[in-house]
């Protein structure tokens, strides 16, 4: 794993909770949530179930990212990118994920990924590169809707959500293809 830190050069923000049925903080993805579509044997690119509370008071709206820092591509991978996720929200539901987003709330829609899909993509690190970090975060924010195009990629979210954010939930899962 590399030592980049995502976090590094943005604004300090309070801490809320994310949990997830499908995997624990610092676990490794199950089967199911690594990349099928990429190839990797028993994978099915299931998003992960995700659940969160003590959001900061003010919180408009969520935005969801799965976002892997040790990609080999000098500026990682997106994996994942959910906008306009409505306050009342708590909770995504395993496979919410998929190309039709059957579990996204009115409302809320997937960008692009870095594989230009808009939908989850499971994890598929290059075998032999040795363990990745696949950062899941809840952003809370500040507006009831973002103001992004649905066609936008994961980094101009981020970009856009930078001076809205009120929160930050995260969970890092790993992954590792041997050689």
């Amino acid at each position: 794993m590399s030592t980049n830190d995502p976090f590094a050069r943005l604004p300090e923000v309070p801490r809320f909770t994310v949990t997830s049925t499908t995997v624990s903080d610092g676990d490794a993805w199950p089967a199911a949530q690594m990349s099928g579509l990429f190839g990797v044997p028993a994978g099915k690119d299931i998003s992960p179930q995700l659940s969160w509370s003590g959001a900061p008071e003010g919180t408009k709206s969520y935005a969801v990212t799965v976002y892997d820092p040790d990609a080999p591509t000098g500026s990682g991978f997106w994996h994942w990118a959910v906008a306009d996720i409505p306050a009342t929200v708590t909770q995504l539901s395993e496979g919410a994920g998929d190309e039709t987003g059957p579990g996204l709330p009115e409302g809320a829609y997937q960008l692009p990924n870095d594989a230009r899909a808009a939908r989850y993509i499971g994890a598929a690190p290059p075998a032999g590169h040795g363990p990745h970090r696949y950062v899941i975060v809840v952003h809370a924010l500040d507006v009831e809707q973002i103001g992004v195009p649905a066609e936008a990629t994961p980094a101009y979210l981020g970009f856009t959500m930078t001076n809205h954010i009120l929160g930050r939930a995260v969970l890092t899962v790993t992954a590792e293809i041997p050689a």
